[in-house]
């Protein structure tokens, strides 16, 4: 019995500690009634702009980052910074539509009638050194407009703090850690959109 009570406290310190950390959506404006009916949704990712860390600029990040890499071994870097820019499609997109549509209950399609535009201003790539990890996470502006006149603007979201971990720590590569972050903002934001239509 002496035993359990210590576990229950850590148990529930871990639940506060993510609740605490969780992800704010909030809508910025707009109404999101009109994706009640719809059962097709298409999505598109932007990253123009997107600060990194504590870089302003995507560009400065990468091309230290790389310099980093290829010091360390030739062609290194050249491979990080093309994984870089091919996880967007190959692992984020990917793994944000997977969560979105099974919380949502839609499908993706490029036909549909509106467009989620995921707009990420911000990418924290974290670590994961073993004895020392700090989680990924993004920040965005997700814009719903219609998918054949993008300038007719239904809503639009702010998404802060979506954090990515893989379970027991085993997310050592910067591109797993930032395709869970993906993956939970997928989640919560169709879940804030089914709350609020």
């Amino acid at each position: 019995m002496k035993i359990v009570k210590p576990i229950a406290a850590l148990l529930l310190l871990c639940m506060t500690t993510a609740v605490l950390s969780a992800q704010r959506i909030k809508l910025l404006e707009g109404n999101l009634s009109p994706l009640k009916s719809e059962k097709t949704i298409y999505t598109e990712f932007t990253f123009d702009n997107m600060k990194v860390g504590k870089y302003d600029k995507e560009a400065d990040y990468v091309r230290d980052k790389t310099a980093e890499y290829n010091k360390k071994e030739a062609g290194k870097g050249d491979k990080w910074a093309q994984s870089w820019v091919d996880d967007r499609t190959d692992r984020f997109k990917p793994k944000f539509n997977d969560l979105f549509t099974k919380e949502i209950g839609m499908s993706i399609d490029n036909h549909a009638k509106y467009t989620l535009i995921y707009k990420t201003t911000f990418t924290e790539p974290g670590y994961n050194i073993a004895i020392s990890r700090k989680n990924a996470s993004t920040n965005a502006e997700v814009w719903i407009v219609e998918t054949h006149n993008k300038d007719k603007v239904i809503a639009k979201l702010s998404v802060t703090r979506a954090e990515g971990r893989m379970a027991f720590g085993m997310d050592f590569d910067t591109g797993a850690r930032l395709a869970e972050a993906y993956a939970i903002a997928g989640r919560e934001v169709a879940e804030f959109i089914k709350k609020n239509w």
